[in-house]
């Protein structure tokens, strides 16, 4: 007696649906392909139970002729190859498993009309088990009906989510569908969720669908992508780097108009947005990728998710180089829903209850002395023959940052805003600058800048760690100028730590940083960076020695520069409680203006807030 037997067709199918068939989603997904392919501009998607109940599909494609529908449920069998030929795909289904596959774990009826044949055509599949083609009424096109999903499998169903989740996973997969055909109008609705309605767009308006689908701070903060190389195409919309999420979810992205999840673009992402975002934050793009369908393998992948590139290096560099080169033509650009969350909170502190605002202004204004005097007031008007009181004009401690960085002025004062700068005003033509001529410094940390439209306020030390960054980055490019130190600093670490930096010093030296050991668990600093200016040498070392314990020991620094570069421009920046007089404020505004992506720190924090005038007044009632 044989030990290996013949599967039977049924046991076949079951086993297919495993791979095609994972959950009411993959469902959804590859029916909707099929009325993409069939030519369709309304698809019409209908569920209950979170799809295990119901699902159903309504489209005005080509539909099917008799035969063709025969046929359609069968394994294997299908009308968008072209001469066998697996190498030239240019639909998004092609292996002709969907229909045989969903109809073997479920209950499926299929009616469709060709536009060749008076009358429409019905045929029922159910657990594998077909019915004969009766004739039906039908408008041209094709209707199919799901129901009791993984009926016949059990074990299936048991492993599937809440319906809350399942139905969750259909709204992805209808809106990735969704943005690759803005062509198209696509609806979705059922007893399982609310109803969404994205009408056709004529000329396939990709930005209005993305506004459609992911709403108007991603239209209104997102870049337009389009390059080219070596027959590569890449378009779509990548939002800022201070447009951030805390998962991937929001990262769409296609092959020749197929949507997919792809490890190696989902990478060049992670790297286009390497200078501009935290490791734990996640970017917002629609990214599509269009190419020789001869140059791309869809066909590694059960569910068409992961594609193969015949030259992934090429696909590669053009989306990390054409993010970072969008970023930086955004130049000070930062996310407009900073503004409106700042605005949120300040709606919410001038809006107390009624009782709480007349106890607080009767405990706050009943308690002042009768006879105030402005005039004796410590933040009285101060008269032009005044001396100027001590605040930016007067210098008790001031570093030299070098000829690059400026000089910048610090003041040890338990004032923690001041408006009157010795009396020196910035320049009229600020104003108009897009981010406005300053105009106070509150708390040592924050700028307030006026312009045209309203006012800007900026964390001065996010924006100085931007500009110190890009600064270093185009000296790494050049060869970094250094500093030597007239005594060299010793810093003591562990042992394993000093090895590190020992093992590293020529490439540390490539950097501007030049190390040497110091005896056992110390090292000593002779040169930095000169753009560096005075630092905390000791803790810049510290943070590199905890970089390089995370990196692999072949990982060479070159590799790593901009991590490097990052560290170093933190150490080397305005910290925030530095007193700045008003010309460096100006002079951080300006250089703000022409430094590519100076809207957001080396960390993806954003370097200002912007609030229109229009909303202030709203704030305190005048519209």
């Amino acid at each position: 007696m044989s030990v290996i037997i013949q599967l039977s067709p049924v046991t076949i199918n079951r086993i297919a649906a495993g791979e095609v068939v994972e959950r009411p989603a993959s469902v959804v997904k590859e029916l909707v392909e099929n009325a993409i392919d069939a030519g369709a501009d309304r698809i019409e998607v209908v569920t209950a139970g979170g799809g295990k109940t119901l699902i159903r599909i309504i489209d005005n494609g080509v539909g099917m002729t008799a035969d063709d529908l025969s046929l359609a449920v069968e394994r294997h069998c299908t009308s968008k190859l072209i001469e066998d030929d697996l190498l030239d795909i240019r639909t998004l289904g092609f292996r002709g498993e969907a229909l045989p596959s969903i109809g073997s774990v479920a209950d499926v009826r299929i009616e469709t009309r060709h536009a060749s044949e008076a009358n429409g055509w019905a045929i029922t599949v159910s657990g594998g088990s077909r019915s004969e083609i009766a004739p039906v009424g039908l408008s041209l096109g094709t209707r199919i009906e799901v129901r009791n999903l993984f009926f016949s499998t059990p074990a299936r169903l048991k492993f599937l989510k809440s319906e809350r989740a399942e139905a969750g996973a259909i709204t992805d997969v209808v809106k990735r569908l969704a943005l690759a055909h803005p062509e198209i109008r696509f609806s979705l609705s059922g007893s399982d969720r609310s109803s969404l309605d994205y009408p056709a767009l004529a000329g396939g308006d990709f930005r209005g669908r993305a506004l459609q689908i992911m709403g108007a701070d991603f239209a209104d903060n997102s870049i337009e992508i389009d390059a080219l190389r070596e027959g590569v195409r890449l378009t779509g919309l990548a939002g800022l780097g201070t447009l951030q999420k805390a998962n991937a979810q929001s990262q769409y992205l296609f092959v020749n108009g197929r949507p997919v999840r792809d490890k190696l673009l989902i990478g060049a992402i992670r790297a286009g947005y390497a200078d501009v975002m935290a490791r734990d934050r996640f970017p917002a793009a629609v990214l599509f990728v269009d190419l020789d369908p001869h140059e791309v393998d869809v066909n590694v992948h059960p569910t068409k998710a992961d594609v193969r590139f015949r030259d992934p290096g090429l696909v590669r560099g053009l989306l990390v180089g054409a993010l970072r080169r969008a970023h930086a033509d955004a130049g000070h650009r930062a996310a407009s829903t900073h503004g409106a969350a700042t605005l949120d909170v300040l709606e919410d502190a001038v809006r107390p209850t009624p009782a709480t605002a007349s106890s607080a202004w009767r405990t706050e204004y009943q308690s002042r002395p009768v006879a105030f005097d402005w005039r004796t007031a410590p933040d009285r008007p101060i008269p032009p023959e005044a001396p100027s009181p001590r605040g930016f004009a007067e210098e008790e401690t001031s570093f030299d940052a070098g000829p690059t960085q400026g000089r910048f002025t610090v003041i040890d004062d338990a004032v923690s805003a001041d408006a009157r700068p010795g009396l020196v005003e910035a320049p009229a033509e600020s104003v108009s600058r897009p981010l406005g001529a300053p105009r106070a410094q509150i708390h040592e940390t924050y700028i307030v800048a006026q312009t045209v439209t309203g006012l800007v306020i900026i964390d001065q030390h996010a924006a100085h760690e931007r500009l110190v960054y890009e600064r270093l980055k185009r000296e790494i490019a050049q060869g970094v100028e250094t500093q030597m130190l007239l005594i060299p600093e010793i810093v003591d670490m562990p042992e394993e730590d000093v090895d590190r930096l020992i093992e590293r010093a020529e490439e540390l030296a490539e950097l501007g940083l030049v190390v040497e050991g110091f005896g056992p668990g110390a090292v000593a600093i002779r040169e930095i960076p000169a753009l560096l200016g005075r630092t905390d040498t000791a803790a810049l070392l510290r943070d590199i020695a905890d970089d390089l314990a995370e990196w692999d020991q072949a990982t060479r620094l070159r590799e790593k520069l901009d991590a490097i570069a990052a560290t170093m421009a933190c150490h080397g920046s305005v910290r925030a409680g530095r007193r700045l007089r008003l010309e460096e404020m100006d002079a951080l505004l300006r250089e703000m203006e022409e430094t590519p992506n100076s809207g957001q720190c080396n960390h993806g924090r954003p370097t200002f807030v912007e609030l229109k005038l229009s909303d202030i007044e709203r704030l305190f009632g005048r519209r």
